[in-house]
């Protein structure tokens, strides 16, 4: 297994933290742990992002948190969000299973109306999981597994277009997750969690898919047991490669554009939730997760790769 030094940000319940000790952070990789408001600490954390001016949002619990050099804050209480993504304008997307919608925020985290999406073909959304921008025809994939398992895959895959149409593009998945679009268009890659693997779908146009085709079979956890495997939010490098934050595994599988797996990082949390490119050259990967078991606490990790990774963010406008 290939790793290297990572470093850790620790979610407490108030999200505040000094100066000194987030440059501690960078500097040495030391733990950095804010105080939880009435002993309650976040379950995990998910949804990292960065915007225009290199602030990034972990999502956790039912607050998004926005952290920088200069400390934590807590951005926005949206009720249970997760994926999350910025637009060119500086509004952010953002799904919560809590509204059975993907939210719109504004840069200074208020919700705006009406949401992106609650609803596709007057059905409401069950709960919408994570999404990828389709910046060049203004629209968003997203993924909503909600009730869904390997006994009950209900679970589905939309496109909301620029007019702000939400269509079902695919339906009879076990927890399809983590969703993300080739910078080219052609292909859509979807974590289905529940069947631990990754699938492909050739875009034929905007929100207009192929077969679903199965790209990788991710690695068992020795134990059988099915919750130490599942695949969760992804992220591509400059390269084409994919990377899945690999949920019960503890690890960030990566995988070549033939669905190779061609490395492997330790994730540094008990679970592992989600990844994403950041840093001043995009070249470290950020990972998020729970940093115990059950309702503990959540952490962002950084791995100086030295990768590029992709960037998704669309030019500010």
């Amino acid at each position: 297994m290939s790793d290297s030094r990572k470093k850790i940000l620790v979610l407490g319940a108030n999200g505040n933290v000094g100066r000194a000790l987030v440059e501690q952070l960078v500097a040495q990789g030391e733990s950095v742990r804010a105080a939880s408001r009435n002993g309650q600490a976040p379950a995990g954390a998910e949804g990292v992002v960065f915007d225009h001016a290199g602030n990034g949002y972990v999502s956790w619990g039912k607050s998004i948190t926005r952290f920088n050099r200069e400390g934590q804050t807590i951005w926005a209480e949206t009720g249970a969000p997760n994926g999350h993504k910025v637009l060119a304008d500086g509004t952010h997307l953002v799904c919560d299973a809590s509204h059975h919608a993907v939210l719109r925020l504004s840069a200074d985290g208020k919700m705006l109306e009406p949401p992106a999406s609650n609803s596709c073909n007057g059905k409401p959304l069950r709960g919408p999981n994570d999404l990828s921008l389709d910046t060049p025809h203004g629209g968003f994939y997203f993924s909503d597994p909600g009730d869904s398992s390997l006994k009950n895959p209900i679970g589905t895959i939309h496109y909301v277009n620029a007019a702000g149409k939400t269509s079902l593009l695919d339906d009879g998945l076990a927890f399809p997750n983590g969703i993300v679009l080739t910078p080219d268009g052609k292909k859509l890659y979807l974590a289905e969690s529940q069947k631990n693997r990754v699938l492909l779908y050739e875009v034929q146009g905007p929100g207009k898919l192929g077969m679903r085709k199965v790209f990788a079979e991710l690695p068992k956890h020795p134990s059988g047991d099915l919750e130490r495997n599942q695949p969760d939010g992804m992220c591509l490098d400059a390269a084409g490669n994919l990377y899945v934050a690999h949920y019960g595994m503890q690890q960030v599988q990566v995988l070549d554009t033939s669905g190779k797996l061609i490395r492997q990082y330790d994730g540094g949390n008990v679970t592992t939730s989600n990844v994403a490119f950041g840093g001043p050259k995009h070249d470290q990967l950020f990972i998020t997760g729970g940093i115990q078991y059950g309702e503990g606490e959540g952490g962002v990790f950084r791995i100086d790769l030295g990768v590029p990774g992709l960037v998704i963010l669309p030019t500010k406008r």
